[in-house]
């Protein structure tokens, strides 16, 4: 099998994956398999989500050379504008697919997880696109810091419900939105909004990205003389940004970088383990129960990873690295006095590590995918640098 291409039949990447779920939901992931792999063959089903990926979320997204930030750093610098795209980030592409599946399913009702809220926000749109109604749960501490996606949620006609048990962040909002689907799965469709979870989500939410590498691969070709770059850099939680780039290089010589949150490292701190419904790098004490995973950034606050970037680091495809809060903050900060480019606080983890790298990076180009835009994080970064903003140091 090549890299990067359908799992096994158990839903497998090497070791990891799999379907891991309650004997209630083990026909609707069957149901939900049997139904995306007839889509996904049928031309019509791909050419209207190809219509509405270009009329409707906008894409292509740009690749943007980031002459000012490239001279700063000693490097050639792309960025992917994912940005860019209806609703400001990357996950408006796999929400799009998710929708046009449930409603051709015959479903009603969209659930999804959120943690910075921009998965939350594609979801609420898709739903009011199609006119399904859609329930969003958000840990309540996330609700508190991405104040402004809740509203976006709920003025778009979604029910933004609190997840309150646990860390009241993103794990604990996937553990509600899976309890919800359990008891509602008749009429109702799991818009998982990561490349995690049982088998099908990863390869799936994988399949859905794939546009983000195969435009960048193009893309990159004309402004590199039909070559590559020399690294492709991207912000791993969960990891769907990710592995949608990737997807697009796995086969080149390029160098396949993700850049976790220091405090949610699942790989590298974590172990193999289970977690919604898959077997991945989990951040897990000796007694397998999870921990609680850390960071400035709500959309990377997960104790897991998808199982594709465990299969990846365990076959030395792609290599993992950590960035600590602080870089982040100053990366953020970098990019928005460089390029007039506000960043999303999870690709300013990218830009973090190239920044930090930058003498081992010195004449290459680097692709980094810009995940999401930033206008979401203004709010908590004027809490974080207080009156001081002009130094970049918090108070």
């Amino acid at each position: 099998m090549s890299i990067m291409s359908e799992p096994s039949a158990s839903g497998r990447f090497g070791s990891f994956g799999g379907r891991y779920v309650p004997e209630t939901l083990v026909p609707a992931c069957e149901e939900l398999e049997a139904a995306f792999r007839e889509a996904w063959a049928e031309p019509a089903f791909r050419a209207e989500l190809d219509g509405l990926l270009r009329d409707y979320a906008g894409r292509p997204s740009p690749v943007t050379e980031a002459k000012r930030l490239s001279e700063q750093l000693g490097c050639r610098v792309l960025l992917k504008r994912e940005d860019l795209n209806h609703t400001g980030s990357h996950k408006i592409n796999n929400v799009l697919g998710q929708a046009l599946l449930a409603r051709r399913m015959g479903k009603t009702r969209l659930l999804a997880e959120t943690g910075a809220g921009q998965h939350g926000v594609a979801t609420a749109t898709a739903a009011a696109l199609f006119g399904m109604e859609c329930v969003v749960y958000m840990g309540e501490v996330d609700m508190d810091r991405q104040s402004l996606n809740v509203f976006r949620m709920r003025l778009l006609g979604a029910e933004v419900r609190p997840a309150l048990s646990g860390s009241r962040t993103l794990k604990d909002a996937v553990n509600e939105a899976m309890r919800d689907w359990v008891g509602t799965v008749e009429n109702s469709h799991y818009c998982l909004g990561s490349a995690l979870g049982p088998h099908p989500y990863p390869w799936m939410v994988r399949e859905f990205h794939r546009v983000i590498g195969e435009e960048s691969r193009a893309q990159c070709a004309l402004l590199l003389d039909g070559g590559t770059p020399d690294v492709i850099a991207a912000c791993v939680g969960g990891g769907s940004n990710a592995i949608g780039i990737f997807s697009g290089f796995a086969d080149t010589d390029a160098e396949l970088v993700g850049v976790q949150p220091a405090g949610g490292a699942s790989i590298g701190h974590g172990s193999p383990g289970i977690v919604h419904g898959m077997v991945s790098y989990l951040l897990q004490d000796e007694w397998g129960q999870v921990e609680e995973a850390l960071s400035i950034s709500a959309g990377l606050d997960y104790p897991g990873v998808g199982p594709e970037h465990s299969h990846l680091e365990e076959i030395g495809r792609a290599r993992y690295e950590t960035v600590t809060d602080a870089e982040v903050v100053d990366a953020f900060l970098l990019l928005s006095r460089t390029e007039g480019i506000i960043p999303a606080l999870e690709p300013a983890h990218a830009i973090a590590w190239m920044s930090r790298e930058r003498a081992s990076l010195e004449g290459q180009t680097v692709l980094v995918c810009l995940s999401g835009r930033g206008d979401k994080d203004v709010a908590q970064m004027m809490d974080v640098l207080g009156a001081d903003v002009s130094t970049g140091r918090g108070r």
